[in-house]
């Protein structure tokens, strides 16, 4: 493998999108690596606040009160 000091010339030389397919192919190998991680290919659950009921009435109110105040 190359030394670090050749592949940072050749890093520079790819067009933006190119070095973002880059970036990503280094982070999916270093999750890979590190033993964890997001790996490609999967379905991951996350956390959506369009059901976050109670801290939208908590944020309202706030506004209200402030309002109230001016």
């Amino acid at each position: 493998m190359s030394d670090l000091a050749d592949l940072i010339p050749k890093a520079n030389s790819p067009s933006p999108t190119d070095k973002l397919r880059l970036i990503q192919l280094l982070a999916e190998e270093l999750a890979v690596d590190e033993g964890g991680g997001i790996q490609a290919n999967q379905s991951y659950v996350t956390w959506s606040p369009d059901r976050a009921f109670d801290a939208a009435d908590i944020m309202l109110r706030t506004l209200v009160a402030n309002e109230a105040h001016l």
